[in-house]
């Protein structure tokens, strides 16, 4: 498959998995009014999610820079890098982002920010020491096309969207055992059955939710990786760069499971043990080897 086929069949994917993402908001959110009987429940979880989300959105880029220690560099004090990142921006035709450094052994790297106008990369210090230039080429074209792919704004809207079917199924479950329900007029089989089929959902919906957010996280790596070896015209240098860093033995410390899934490659080790298929659909990042072999074949 070559970089465009990769790019265009990822994009198709995605949008695919969003579009079953709101179909599956929408029966969940059906399935409990109905058992309830009250459609209010519904909209307060609307907008409840979205406001809070939305303060996440504008807010976000500052709350992970903090938690994960990162010190923002100039042109001045730190020149390499920062024209291997300009020189791939005008490439790429996007405004050079921030940058910031974190000082972890552990090489790896992230970008965050609301829009390509507010857009911050932050590497550690490890990649800067471990990785060769080509390589670092590559996990930075990586970083700058999900700045491009606006990968920061879809995964607010997916968070929005886990958020709604957490809410709804914790609210829903909350008025059950409070005594809420249907109208008292309602057939009992009719009441039985509805109730029932919502139980199940409030416990299913969210770990539904929560795989079908890990799904898209994981796409959007795939297509990241094939613009960004679009960008360098050298998906060689990515590869190797994954290479390095999946067989770093060294955890990224400052990484937690809030912001574990920003990075281009996941923060956390293994010790080479073979992940089930359960961890592998709960994963935020797709199996490194996976996209290596994607990157050598195209």
């Amino acid at each position: 498959m070559t970089i465009y086929q990769n790019s265009d069949s990822n994009k198709r994917k995605t949008w695919f998995l969003m579009a079953g993402f709101f179909a599956f908001i929408m029966l969940v959110g059906f399935v409990f009014s109905q058992a309830l009987g009250d459609s209010t429940i519904l909209y307060i979880a609307v907008i409840f999610s979205f406001l809070s989300c939305f303060f996440s959105y504008w807010y976000s880029d500052k709350m992970v820079l903090a938690m994960s220690s990162a010190h923002e560099v100039d042109k001045e004090s730190a020149r390499e890098l920062y024209n291997l990142v300009e020189n791939l921006c005008i490439t790429a035709g996007l405004p050079v982002p921030k940058i910031y450094i974190i000082d972890d052994a552990s090489p790896n790297a992230f970008a965050t920010g609301r829009d390509k106008n507010h857009a911050v990369i932050a590497v550690t210090t490890g990649l800067l020491q471990k990785l060769e230039k080509v390589e670092l080429e590559g996990v930075i074209s990586h970083e700058l096309s999900h700045i491009g792919n606006r990968d920061i704004l879809l995964a607010t809207l997916v968070t929005v969207m886990v958020g709604m079917v957490v809410l709804l199924a914790d609210w829903f479950l909350r008025i059950s055992l409070f005594g809420g329900g249907r109208r008292r007029d309602s057939k009992d089989s009719q009441l039985a059955l509805i109730t029932i089929v919502a139980i199940v959902f409030a416990i299913l919906a969210p770990i539904g939710a929560y795989l079908m957010q890990f799904a898209i996280s994981r796409k959007r790596e795939f297509l990241a990786d094939a613009n960004g070896a679009l960008l360098t015209r050298y998906p060689e240098g990515l590869a190797r760069a994954l290479e390095k860093m999946s067989a770093d033995p060294a955890p990224l410390m400052e990484a937690n499971r809030a912001t574990a899934h920003l990075y281009i490659a996941s923060p956390f080790r293994d010790g080479g043990k073979k992940a089930s298929w359960f961890s592998r659909a709960m994963a935020t990042h797709p199996p490194v080897e996976e996209r290596i072999a994607r990157l050598r074949a195209m």
